[in-house]
């Protein structure tokens, strides 16, 4: 058997193999509900997520009025973009992130977040 076949042979192979594996491996992280978050932006926010959240009084007087709702803020926290340039700076005795993203009409807006150890609040909502 020539190089050539043993080459395609053995590529062909691994090429199965990692498939299989990556299946598998993909279908047990789906079962027990885990996400591999390995960039800073993911981290973040589904650090976000998995604590309760808590209300400012400016944030539940910006939900009342009605351009944006809850389910807007939980977008951005799902599929938002920290922006660190200002974000993860010492506040009240917790880290402070903001959040872009956008509301149900497609308008940009800002979430504004403390995070403590044991929960967050969402401090702010502005339009951009």
């Amino acid at each position: 058997m020539k190089f050539s076949q043993r080459l395609a042979y053995y590529l062909g192979g691994l090429l199965l193999g990692t498939i299989i594996v990556v299946y598998f491996l993909q279908a047990k992280a789906e079962s027990r509900n885990v996400n591999f978050c390995y960039f800073p932006n993911c981290r973040v926010l589904q650090d976000l997520r998995s604590k309760p959240m808590h209300y400012s009084p400016e944030s539940e007087a910006i939900l009342k009025e009605n351009w944006v709702t809850l389910q807007d803020v939980k977008n951005c926290m799902q599929y938002g973009d920290v922006d660190f340039s200002i974000s993860n700076k010492p506040f009240e005795h917790g880290k402070i992130y903001f959040i872009k993203g956008k509301n149900t009409k497609g308008e940009p807006i800002t979430v504004s977040m403390v995070n403590y150890s044991d929960k967050v609040i969402l401090k702010e909502i502005k339009k951009d």
